[in-house]
């Protein structure tokens, strides 16, 4: 009897540590600069439309796939013309078809956008980026660092850069 029901506790805690996780369905990717890292899902185009049709203009999207994207700043820094202190964030952008949003959220551990309303409060950070439409498709959703302290995200046709300085 001891043994059927250690046997039972040990398979429903099991099956609860199985079902409570997310299964990604995403390649996932670590991107680093000297002061800054961003961790984000690496989703492809597959032949969608995406900004505008698979991410709504106007809806918080969490930069990515899977877990909202998350950046990590290894010293204090001035983002969207407001001093953040180092840390990790989690990366939001609202886009639209000129200009996206891009917001710092202090919350950790956010599954896609989908908790991002009761979290807002949260947000550090807002700053408003211009939209360049590229001449080529990016097939695979990337961020990386550019030059001069600043975040590229690319998909699809679009691209946006988001400027900081430490």
């Amino acid at each position: 009897m001891y043994i059927k029901s250690l046997l039972l506790l040990v398979a429903t805690v099991a099956s609860v540590a199985v079902y409570g996780q997310r299964e990604r369905k995403s390649p996932h990717d670590t991107v680093s600069s000297v002061n800054a890292s961003v961790t984000y899902g690496r989703p492809f185009k597959n032949g969608r439309v995406i900004f505008g049709t698979l991410e709504k203009f106007g809806k918080v999207w969490r930069v990515g796939a899977d877990e909202a994207t998350t950046i990590t700043f290894n010293k204090d820094v001035k983002f969207g013309g407001q001093g953040i202190k180092a840390g990790t964030y989690t990366l939001f952008a609202i886009p639209g078809e000129t200009e996206w949003t891009i917001i710092l959220n202090s919350q950790p551990g956010q599954w896609g956008a989908f908790s991002y309303e009761k979290n807002k409060d949260k947000d550090v950070a807002r700053m408003n980026v211009p939209v360049k439409k590229l001449g080529t498709t990016v097939e695979q959703l990337t961020l990386r660092f550019g030059k001069n302290n600043s975040l590229i995200i690319e998909w699809d046709d679009t691209q946006v850069e988001v400027p900081f300085s430490f």
